[in-house]
């Protein structure tokens, strides 16, 4: 594919559809647990404003219970409804380190979004979020390197230490720097959590806020297994790396039947896994290299876990010398007080977490703990959808962004 550059001007902003219909695919509420503390309220209420105006949540004893917000009503005179035009989806490809990267893009004003798919996925899996999103942002989605269209070095030529959120997390940073030039928020699903964590933590001055769709609790990680299942764990995964066998295994996967089968598994509403849906995850999954990739991540069970990143998402400041310079400058106690205050607001880098309610792989009992940690800003219950929101139930998840 050739580098495009540039993108068209951006049309006016569009009416985001209303689901219609019964059954989970036609939920349009969220549930949000009430766990953002008293002083972070206010820095809530736009958004939850904004949310409120979208969906309204009906008080029942069901917890998806919801009143729609209803078009008007047409007239018989009325023409046809029109949905102005979406922004015009662009590709390109971005040279980091010697390897091409693919990437998406639409947008030419607002924030910038940059959207990190997982495991397994690519760009393509955020095709229903980036043309509504780019009515009002710079919107760019990637391919981590590995995935998708972007390339596939093989783990055995770089070592056994590539494949890893570290090296996500820097070409992420990279791309903010060469790509998007300016800071982004991070719209992550699954795995693509970790990365942009890492991404925040590795150069926090990059990230302006984070959306963590489902996040990966990394449940198969070396830390979270049986002391006396450890052996066997990195015996089995040597087993995979360097047997025929773990070819033999991708290759049972790598089929557009088994793809589907796995899809059906993470999505609540499975009518959303159409046979488009599967080319774009299996097509870019039988490139050269993609197998080696493949086994390389799932035997890595070392790395960050999430309850470990979350809390280091901030801008790292030695606040003693903040207090110092601000006092010898102004001199003035209560000035100090208001603009150090100003200062932590800024540099703050506010976590939205949400989570699809029939995550079968990520439960949704043990994701709420993460509500509790500090940088993160609310917690949001998607109802009736499962591990790939963004994908599954775009029309609840896009108002959430924008917000």
């Amino acid at each position: 594919m050739a580098t495009t550059s540039g993108a068209a001007a951006p049309p006016p902003a569009a009416t985001l559809p209303v689901r219609r219909g019964t059954g989970p695919a036609a939920a349009t509420s969220y549930c949000p647990v009430s766990s953002a503390r008293p002083w972070r309220r206010a820095r809530l209420s736009s958004a939850n404003a904004a949310r409120a105006r979208l969906l309204r949540v009906r008080a029942s004893s069901m917890a998806d219970s919801v009143e729609e917000e209803r078009l008007p009503a047409a007239s018989a005179t009325d023409g046809p409804l029109e949905l102005e035009p979406q922004s015009q989806v662009r590709t390109g490809m971005w040279n980091w380190k010697g390897y091409n990267i693919r990437y998406q893009y639409a947008g030419t004003s607002g924030p910038a979004l940059v959207l990190i798919h997982g495991f397994g996925a690519n760009s393509d899996h955020w095709r229903k979020n980036i043309p509504v999103l780019a009515m009002n942002n710079r919107v760019y989605a990637i391919d981590l390197i590995g995935y998708g269209y972007s390339d596939k070095p093989n783990p055995r030529e770089l070592g056994e230490s590539f494949y890893t959120f570290e090296t996500w997390g820097e070409q992420l940073n990279t791309f903010c720097s060469e790509v998007v030039k300016s800071k982004a928020f991070f719209i992550c699903n699954s795995i693509g959590g970790l990365v942009g964590l890492q991404a925040a933590v590795m150069e926090p001055q990059k990230c302006k806020g984070m959306f963590l769709l489902n996040i990966s609790l990394r449940m198969l990680h070396i830390s979270k297994q049986p002391w006396f299942g450890k052996p066997f764990i990195k015996s089995f995964q040597s087993l995979l790396r360097n047997t025929v066998i773990g070819k033999l295994f991708f290759n049972a996967v790598a089929t557009p039947e088994s793809v589907k089968n796995i899809l059906c598994q993470c999505y609540h509403d499975t009518s959303a896994v159409t046979d488009e849906l599967v080319q774009f995850i299996l097509q870019p999954g039988l490139d050269p290299g993609a197998v080696d990739v493949f086994l390389e991540f799932i035997c890595y069970s070392g790395g960050p876990l999430p309850e470990e990143l979350l809390p280091r998402v901030k801008v790292r400041l030695p606040v003693v010398l903040w207090v110092i310079i601000h006092f010898i400058l102004f001199e003035n106690l209560f000035s100090l007080c208001q603009l150090y205050m100003n200062l932590f607001l800024i540099l703050q880098c506010p976590v939205l977490v949400a989570w699809g309610e029939k995550d079968p792989w990520e439960p949704l009992e043990l994701g709420r703990a993460y509500a509790s940690f500090d940088t993160v800003e609310d917690f949001v219950v998607l109802p009736n959808v499962g591990h790939c929101p963004q994908d599954e139930a775009p029309d609840l998840v896009n108002p959430l962004v924008q917000s």
